[in-house]
C-alpha cells in the first residue's frame, strides 16, 4: 500500500524501512552448530538466493528491503491549510500507555499538517476495510505532488475521505474529523518531535517520529467487552493488519496468554486522568 504518509520505501507505509540492513544479521548462524540447536547460515549479501532450497528451521541472512512483519493499519486525519481534512494510511505506529508514536517522512502532507497544527485523529480500521484503505494508495495531499513521489506514481487527491468511501464526523477535542466507519477513533494531541537516523547524513531529516498523546478514546459498541464500562473484547476487535506491503486480518486466538492474566486496571496511567480535562474542539473558519 502506498501513502503521503511516509518517506523510504516505495509502498510509504514504514518510515525509513529499507534504509537499515541490520547490522550483525546472520551473526548467530554459527551459534550453536552441532550442540543440537538448529544451526544458520550466514551468506554473502551479493549472493543470489533465489533458486536455493529452503530448509526450515534454518536462519539464512537476508537483506529485505523492508523490515514490516506486521503492524495495525492506521488512518491519520489531520487538517490542511485551508481546513480541509487529510487522510492519509500508515502503519508505523505503536503505543505505550495513551502514548503513541507515528513514524512519518517528514515532506508528506501529514507531517507538516502536524507540525502546523498539532492534532490528529488516529482512526483504525477493522479487516472489513481493506477496499477503503487501499483506495487510498498512492495518492498525496500535497499538490503538486513532490517529484520523488511522482516517480513512484504518486497523485493528487484533495478528497481523501471522499477517495476512501468513508465518512468524516466532528471530532470532540479537536480539529481534523474522525472516520465514523473505523471502530476506533483516538483524538490526539502532538507533545513532541524526534528526528530518526539523525546520525546517518544521508538520511537526516527524511524521517521524524511524532510522540502524540490521545486525550480522547472513541470506539463502536460492537467491540467493547459485555459487562465492562472501558474496555475492548479482543475476541471482537479484528484490526487490519500491514505485513510486507500485503493487507491481514487475524485468524482465530491462538492461545489463552499469560499476559491477559494482568488486570487491564494496573496499567492505567496519568493521562487518562488527564484526557478529561480537554476542552471541546475550538470552532474555526
Amino acid at each position: 500500500m502506498t501513502t503521503d504518509t511516509n518517506a523510504g520505501k516505495s509502498t510509504g507505509m514504514s518510515a525509513g524501512a529499507g534504509t537499515g540492513t541490520s547490522a550483525g544479521a546472520g551473526t548467530e548462524a554459527s551459534a550453536g552448530a552441532g550442540t543440537g540447536t538448529r544451526a544458520g547460515r550466514s551468506t554473502d549479501p551479493g549472493q543470489d538466493l533465489s533458486q536455493e532450497t529452503l530448509t526450515p528451521g534454518r536462519h539464512t541472512r537476508i537483506e529485505p528491503g523492508i523490515l514490516y512483519f506486521g503492524t495495525p493499519v492506521v488512518l491519520l486525519s489531520t487538517r490542511n491549510e485551508d481546513g480541509s481534512p487529510n487522510l492519509a494510511p500508515m502503519s508505523s505506529a505503536f503505543w505505550l500507555g495513551w502514548r503513541c508514536m507515528l513514524g512519518l517522512g517528514s515532506r508528506s502532507q501529514t507531517a507538516r499538517n502536524l507540525l502546523r497544527e498539532r492534532e490528529v485523529v488516529l482512526n483504525l480500521p477493522d479487516d472489513t476495510l481493506a477496499g477503503a484503505v487501499d483506495a487510498l494508495a498512492l495518492t498525496t495531499g500535497r499538490d503538486p505532488v513532490p517529484e520523488g513521489k511522482a516517480r513512484r506514481g504518486y497523485r493528487y487527491v484533495g478528497d481523501k475521505f471522499g477517495r476512501a468511501g468513508l465518512t468524516p464526523l466532528a471530532s470532540e477535542t479537536v480539529g481534523p474529523p474522525r472516520a465514523a466507519e473505523c471502530p476506533v477513533a483516538m483524538e490526539a494531541v502532538v507533545e513532541a518531535t524526534h528526528p530518526l537516523a539523525d546520525d546517518d547524513p544521508a538520511q537526516r531529516g527524511g524521517i521524524t517520529v511524532f510522540e502524540v498523546r490521545v486525550q480522547r478514546v472513541l470506539v463502536h459498541d460492537a467491540i467493547r467487552m459485555a459487562g465492562t464500562g472501558h474496555r475492548i473484547d479482543p475476541d471482537k476487535w479484528r484490526p487490519l493488519l500491514m505485513s510486507f506491503q500485503e493487507l491481514y486480518g487475524l485468524g482465530g486466538r491462538l492461545r489463552p496468554s499469560a499476559l491477559a492474566s494482568i488486570p487491564e486496571d494496573m496499567y492505567r496511567g496519568p493521562d487518562i486522568a488527564r484526557s478529561r480535562t480537554a476542552a471541546g474542539a475550538a470552532v474555526r473558519p
